[in-house]
């Protein structure tokens, strides 16, 4: 588990408050609501004096009707401050989660893709909705049981001191004895929630992974093996949720001993003194309904801590994701670029992810409108040259330009804007085909959605879908052939309508039939821009101007096909391997 820092947390609080500050209007008058419930509360206590001693001992009729009138008027501003309190700190609560949550998904969205490779898709699902949750809890019920339950003891802590003073002292003893246990279980709970959330998180990823994995799991008869591992997660969640509820629960008999010891006193005490004639019956019962009445905010109190414990296992998890950087930096002054087409230049580009150096000392000119293919064996570095242009990662060292800028110093969405993509796996979202299409260009029209349908090759089957482009084509286009996906993947960068193309092994998952539509389709797609196409099927790359040949992250060869063939190096390995059988 992450040690955090003093300074650390102190950031961390800050900007917690600052959430707070935003709403200080809200608390402002939810704190007043909540002072009239405490205060309503303490005349309840105190009107026990009166009731007892000026109708059941004095006899007196006038105070029989005035005294229960002004009970009812207590009880029923009570309600409508404990209302009001509740329902606008619940506001100012759920507001805080939502800016919080929302700063969450934002950050994720600005981290880079390596971030993506690290993390599982479920732990990250986890933070933004579990834990995002508990902290709502904590303010939900810490924050409003704090306010409210803190004005209320004050209240009826004030009626004691004002009944019997000395008798009251007692319970300022009690406190500070009931506090360091609370404490001490508060800080084991936060210790142990950690581990809770993070087994939730792990279980998380493993539901994303089997569920969109369900036709491996099936077709390899693994359903017992799996059921087995999610009882395995299943039991380790359970065994740390009654390791935490019995740290929490520990808090319970501990405040009903204090308790007993305190009433079990104050009759002892109380009582000598009512024989004795020093207090009054009144004055010691409403002393004893005070004392009544704290009970129960003090033993809310006492399980606030837990709450708050819970809550900054929960935040220390979120912000380990808020406070990751990104290494792909945007410029504090983008050189603007024109639209249109370019030409892209790698400079000494070297990468490597983590320590593994991938791309090795690369330099390629691509000119405007040149179709660049990229082959070599899988692990050659060729999605890794192609994730440079967009900035999905910076080279270390080297740099790629556009038109003789480096794309560091041009913004990233700029960038981004001048770049289509589409790669192996089809992503695709549970939309309708015509919001798929149009993803990334919303302006797009009715005529650029349907002439981009037609030029992918798509037009036709989406005519035969019942509600033809407004069809949802289920989670990631589930109810879609793959050449269907592609196509609408291929009509969707053509909408986009950008200057540079990466197509990124498109074909290589696709039969014989839907390839050769989806080759037309691509074909449609790359007129007139710079692309770069990565292909483990030579056939593919017949309409290449060049051919760069990538070994272990060095270009090894470059040159048209027949060019290459002539060499009889490692292309002519490659096509022989692919070739030498008749396929």
């Amino acid at each position: 588990m992450k040690i955090l820092k003093l300074p650390e947390l102190t950031r961390r609080n800050k900007e917690i408050l600052s959430l707070i500050k935003d709403s200080r209007v809200r608390l402002f008058v939810s704190a007043v609501c909540s002072a009239m419930v405490a205060a309503m509360t303490a005349a309840t206590a105190y009107l026990v004096k009166p009731a007892v001693e000026k109708i059941f001992e004095q006899k007196d009729s006038q105070m029989l009707v005035l005294i229960p009138v002004v009970i009812v008027a207590v009880f029923a501003i009570k309600g409508i401050a404990a209302y009001g309190s509740g329902y606008l700190l619940s506001y100012v609560g759920q507001d805080i989660i939502r800016r919080m949550r929302n700063r969450l998904y934002n950050h994720i969205q600005d981290l880079p893709l390596a971030f993506f490779q690290r993390e599982k898709t479920g732990d990250l699902m986890s933070r933004i909705t579990n834990d995002v949750a508990i902290i709502s809890s904590m303010f939900s019920s810490a924050v409003t049981g704090s306010i409210r339950d803190g004005f209320t003891i004050i209240g009826l802590m004030a009626v004691t001191f004002l009944q019997i003073p000395e008798l009251a002292v007692f319970t300022f003893i009690i406190f500070p004895i009931a506090g360091y246990p609370l404490f001490y279980f508060g800080r084991k709970i936060r210790r142990v929630r950690r581990g809770v959330q993070e087994a939730w998180a792990d279980l998380n990823a493993f539901l994303h992974e089997t569920l969109t994995g369900t036709k491996i799991v099936k077709a390899f008869s693994m359903e017992d093996h799996e059921r087995k591992r999610f009882e395995q997660k299943s039991r380790r969640i359970f065994r740390l949720e009654m390791k935490e509820n019995k740290v929490k629960e520990m808090s319970s008999p501990l405040m009903e001993i204090l308790g007993g010891l305190g009433i079990g006193f104050i009759l002892w005490y109380g009582g000598r003194h009512v024989i004795a004639g020093t207090y009054s019956f009144g004055t010691f019962m409403s002393f004893l309904t005070a004392v009544g009445l704290m009970y129960q905010p003090l033993k809310k109190i006492s399980r606030l801590n837990n709450a708050v414990q819970r809550g900054m296992a929960a935040i220390e998890r979120i912000y380990d994701i808020l406070e990751r950087t990104s290494d792909v930096i945007e410029t504090d002054s983008p050189i603007p670029i024109r639209n249109g087409a370019h030409r892209i230049s790698f400079q000494d580009v070297s990468f490597k992810y983590d320590r593994d150096l991938v791309l090795k000392n690369i330099n390629l000119e691509a000119e405007i409108g040149e179709i660049i293919a990229l082959v070599g064996m899988s692990g050659g570095g060729k999605t890794s040259l192609v994730n440079l242009i967009p900035r999905f990662y910076d080279p270390s060292p080297g740099a790629v330009l556009i038109d003789g800028v480096d794309i560091r110093q041009i913004s990233i969405a700029t960038l981004r804007s001048q770049i289509a993509i589409v790669t192996q796996e089809p992503i695709l979202f549970n939309d309708t085909v015509r919001n798929n299409i149009a993803y990334g260009r919303a302006d797009a029209s009715e005529q650029q959605i349907v002439a981009a349908a037609k030029s992918a090759y798509a037009y036709e089957f989406i005519r035969g879908f019942p509600e033809e482009f407004d069809t949802l084509i289920g989670e990631l286009g589930g109810r879609l052939s793959g050449g269907q996906k592609q196509r609408i993947c291929i009509a969707r960068a053509l909408v986009k309508d950008a200057p540079i193309l990466i197509l990124d092994e498109a074909t290589s998952s696709l039969d014989s039939e839907a390839e050769i539509l989806v080759q037309k389709a691509l074909g449609n797609l790359m007129k007139g821009r710079t692309t770069f196409v990565i292909a483990h099927r030579l056939s593919t790359i017949g309409n290449a101007d060049r051919i760069i040949v990538l070994v272990d992250g060095r270009i090894v060869e470059e040159g048209r096909h027949e060019q290459l063939m002539a060499l009889e190096r490692e292309y002519y390995k490659l096509y022989q391997m692919q070739f030498a059988n008749g396929r």
